[in-house]
Formats: C-alpha cells, sequence, structure tokens
C-alpha cells in the first residue's frame, strides 16, 4: 500500500498533499502528559521502546496527521557517545562536561560504536512499524551536526552561541573536529533507522541561523549534504527532508544544495521565496507560523495562502518549526483539517 506522506516527498501524485506538525508527539497533548508521567521523565520515555511508541502514535490517532515522527530527542546522540545528559526542569537539557579541548573529542565515542548504543530507538521504529497503519509513513529524524555541537560546546541551550562561536572564529580546526566525528556517528545512526523501517528521515538544524551566511556551509550544511549523500547511497528510494531554521539569507545567497528530497522551510522565510528560489529541485514541507495555531481564523487564512501560493504541487503542508504546548488540541485537529480541505484534488 503506498503512503501518501511518502509519494508528497517524491513527488508523485497525491489525492491530497498531506500534513504532519514538527513536535506533533508533545506536550500540547493531555494524552501524552499521561504516558510522560508514567516513564517518570523524559530521559527515561525517551529509552522505553513500548512508552515512545505509544506517544509517537498518539497524533495520528487524535489529531489525524498523515505521518508519524519517531518520539525521542535529538540529545541522544551525544550522551551515548560518552557526555552525562540531564533534563533539568527550568533549564533543559544539560551536559555534565562539555567539550572544551581536542582530548575531551578524543575521548568521545565515534562513527558506527556510538551509533550501536542507540537501541532503544531502533527498537522503537521497529515495534512502530508493527503497529502503524499501513498507509501512514514513518519519518526517523536527527540534529544536524552543527545543531548537536552547540549543546556539545555550551553544555546547555544557549542564545548567544559565545562559547561555540568563539571556537568558530579562535579555533575552527577544534570545532571541524567535533562536526567531523558528530557527523560519522549521525551517517550510522539514519542507516540504522532507515534499517529499522524508518520510512522517511529528516536533519534538523535548528540553530542554523546562530551562523553568518558567509560561513554556513563550511560549519554547517556542508556536513548535513555529507549526511544526505551517504544515506542515498546506501537507500537512494528514501526520502531526505532538510530542515535548517532560520535560513531565508541562505536561500536568497543560492546556499541550498545536495542530493535531498524535502527542504522544510522556516516561519521566517517568505514562501514564494522558497518556491521560487528552490522549488523546481525540492518538494518544500511547511510553513505556518506556529502561533497562528491560537487561532482557528488565522490558521485557516495561512493553510489557504500557502495553498495559493503551491497550488497542491511539491508541497507538504507543516509548521514553520514545533507546536507549543499550550495550543489547544482542537485547534491543532483544525489545522490538519482544513490542510485537506484546501487541497483536496
Amino acid at each position: 500500500m503506498s503512503k501518501i506522506f511518502v509519494d508528497a516527498c517524491l513527488r508523485k501524485p497525491t489525492p491530497y498533499t498531506p500534513v504532519w506538525m514538527m513536535r506533533q508527539a508533545g506536550r500540547y497533548l493531555p494524552e501524552y502528559m499521561e504516558v510522560r508521567k508514567k516513564a517518570g521523565d523524559f530521559l527515561s520515555l525517551c529509552h522505553n521502546p513500548e512508552l515512545a511508541c505509544e506517544v509517537t502514535i498518539q497524533p495520528l490517532d487524535i489529531v489525524g496527521v498523515d505521518a508519524a515522527i519517531l518520539f525521542s530527542d535529538i540529545l541522544v546522540i551525544p550522551n551515548e557517545m560518552g557526555m552525562k545528559l540531564e533534563f533539568v526542569k527550568g533549564e533543559g537539557p544539560v551536559f555534565e562536561k562539555p567539550v572544551k579541548t581536542e582530548a575531551d573529542v578524543d575521548a568521545l565515542l565515534g562513527g558506527e560504536e556510538a551509533a550501536d548504543r542507540l537501541t532503544y530507538v531502533y527498537e522503537t521504529i521497529k515495534l512502530l512499524k508493527q503497529k502503524l497503519p499501513e498507509d501512514r509513513a514513518l519519518i526517523g529524524f536527527t540534529g544536524a551536526p552543527w545543531t548537536l555541537a552547540t549543546y556539545m560546546i555550551e553544555g546547555q541551550g544557549t542564545k548567544t552561541y559565545n562559547v561555540c562561536k568563539k571556537m568558530m572564529y579562535s579555533n575552527p580546526e577544534l570545532l571541524h573536529k567535533i562536526l567531523r566525528k558528530v557527523t560519522d556517528v549521525v551517517k550510522f545512526y539514519m542507516v540504522k533507522q532507515i534499517e529499522a523501517g524508518a520510512d522517511v528521515v529528516q536533519i534538523f538544524d535548528s540553530w542554523a541561523s546562530a551562523i553568518e551566511p558567509s560561513k554556513y556551509d563550511e560549519f554547517s550544511w556542508k556536513y548535513m549534504v555529507e549526511i544526505a549523500e551517504y544515506i542515498k547511497e546506501k537507500y537512494p528510494e528514501t526520502p531526505i527532508i532538510m530542515f535548517p531554521k532560520g535560513v531565508a539569507s541562505f536561500i536568497e545567497r543560492g546556499l541550498v544544495y545536495g542530493n535531498f528530497d524535502v527542504f522544510g522551510v522556516d516561519w521566517g522565510t517568505p514562501m514564494a521565496l522558497a518556491k521560487e528560489k528552490l522549488g523546481d529541485k525540492y518538494v518544500l514541507q511547511g510553513n505556518m507560523e506556529p502561533c497562528r495555531l491560537y487561532s482557528k481564523e488565522k490558521t485557516t487564512q495561512c493553510v489557504e495562502a500557502l495553498q495559493n501560493i503551491m497550488q497542491g504541487e511539491g508541497h507538504i503542508f507543516n509548521l514553520g518549526h514545533g507546536i507549543l504546548p499550550d495550543v489547544p488540541v482542537e485547534n491543532a485537529i483544525h489545522f490538519v483539517k482544513e490542510c485537506h480541505r484546501v487541497s483536496a484534488k
């Protein structure tokens, strides 16, 4: 049975434009909060295949999206490379010992050895393949090397990125060494997700906009392109989505290239610009401003505007970043229904 979402990624005809939402398995769903409570904490939920499988499927049943995205976290990668990770209430993810020196990088596990430790992720995917309806796709994912490196170097989330950007300008060789090591783990991790059953994979560069345009290719995009190329060599039929957030200026400068299928457009990038510059080469995903979900009327306006721009061709509906925790569930359902309504052929 064909999967509408996979067909859309490959620009094949579909009866309507499919839709899913980043962070669709999350805190806005009361059902998710119940499972998380049962798990004990966020990281324990990521490590429990049965419960991770349950929360991955919830948005399909409750909200009606066309694809499930694996419930996990991007930071399980550095965690399994040997960095001790904690989620601190009010602070978010924190690494006990950030990477500061070449010796710190050398001490981390790399390549397939680190990727092999993520067994709970692969077990979750295998479980999902048994439980998901045949017509719904499963999206695997990873953080981009730059986004992962920012957490590893800063030790936690940051608004200024001054520690890793200091390294970028004063010791670029060390930053490249970190990015190289992370990239090599991510390559194996993505392939193992596909081998476990992921239909599509997405590479998130959440902190793309922290890099000035003239440095973006060197410190982020080229590593993402390398990962995509590695996946395509092994699994040419598996669609790849690239999502670098905050990159309107990079698109205008022609900095987007590579062997992948779908480009995720963030909400700060005009969809018409993305279509003009990239629409012939890549299917475009996005890009409703997530806060529009607080208003059904503003949601409908945006969905109709996106449909007018994209005309149901080479497009996947999504938000321009993740759904926020206090969005009413009925508004998320409204978004999905409106996407299906306006694009029905």
